[in-house]
């Protein structure tokens, strides 16, 4: 008999993130290696755990996701992106906690192109009188 499963993509910056959500004990898996391996930094992976947090669902769901794209930040909160998208499948009562937390909302914030004859997005070369 085939295992219930909940899917939900995330996005963040350059990064894209697709979650799945089986019922289990917890464990969250990042492209095949555990998270505390996979993302050593202990504010990011509760950056991760905010939407269990959220819908006191925390222990009760393992985690299985394949991100690609971006850098760890923007890895993460894709990973969070999806688990709140999952968790909307789960039991759409969790709309009101993960939108009062922010967690339903696809962050835009992109980085600006840069542009022709600048250093950067906007910074010019120093300016020279001669």
């Amino acid at each position: 008999m085939a295992q219930v499963q909940y899917a939900g993509t995330g996005r963040r910056k350059n990064a894209v993130a697709r979650v799945r959500l089986v019922p289990g004990t917890g464990k969250i898996t990042v492209n095949g290696r555990d998270v505390e391996e996979y993302i050593p930094a202990a504010e990011m992976r509760l950056v991760i755990n905010q939407p269990f947090a959220a819908t006191q669902t925390e222990g009760s769901y393992d985690t299985l996701v394949n991100v690609n794209g971006g850098g760890k930040s923007g890895q993460a909160g894709a990973i969070r992106h999806g688990i709140s998208r999952a968790l909307l499948e789960v039991d759409p009562d969790f709309r009101q906690s993960l939108k009062r937390a922010g967690l339903l909302t696809r962050d835009a914030r992109m980085v600006e192109r840069k542009k022709a004859g600048l250093k950067k997005a906007r910074k010019a070369s120093q300016f020279s009188k001669r």
